[in-house]
């Protein structure tokens, strides 16, 4: 697959990826947490605001394609 179409897939989905999340993350925080103390909220906001990254770490290393190995 030609490295464009990848990273416009890739961009999509990541897209996709960040919003759904977002969404998720929100949902959970209101039904689980929401008799919880402000420092629960504000922990399970840092994780969740960092979790997302490992997602998408691998969606990136799939846009850039396989690597080239270097022939002398």
């Amino acid at each position: 697959m030609p490295v464009r179409i990848r990273k416009l897939i890739g961009t999509v989905l990541i897209l996709a990826l960040v919003v759904l999340y977002a969404l998720v993350a929100t949902t959970i925080a209101t039904y689980r947490l929401a008799e919880s103390a402000w420092y629960v909220h504000l922990l399970y906001f840092l994780l969740t605001g960092i979790f997302w990254v490992v997602p998408a770490m691998f969606l990136i290393r799939w846009m850039e394609g396989p690597r080239k190995s270097k022939q002398p």
